[in-house]
């Protein structure tokens, strides 16, 4: 999603790929899988940002996903 990242390539790649491994188990359809990571990145943000940051970190990783999508052909 992020075009630039403090993260290496390498270690994002595997933990996006250890996520779609427990999708799969579960044979989640893409609309349950859409439900459990927006769960999980509402989960992150209430449990882990301030409280004044969270809309603005939401909405930053909102747009980013809207970009990530427009850009993917």
């Amino acid at each position: 999603m992020a075009k630039h990242s403090k993260y290496q390539d390498q270690q994002v790649n595997h933990i996006v790929s250890d996520i779609i491994a427990v999708l799969e188990k579960h044979q989640a359809p893409v609309d349950l899988s859409l439900i459990v990571l927006g769960n999980t990145v509402s989960n992150l943000l209430i449990g882990s940002v301030g409280k004044n940051q969270r809309v603005a970190l939401a909405q930053a990783f909102s747009d980013a996903l809207l970009n990530s999508v427009k850009d993917s052909k």
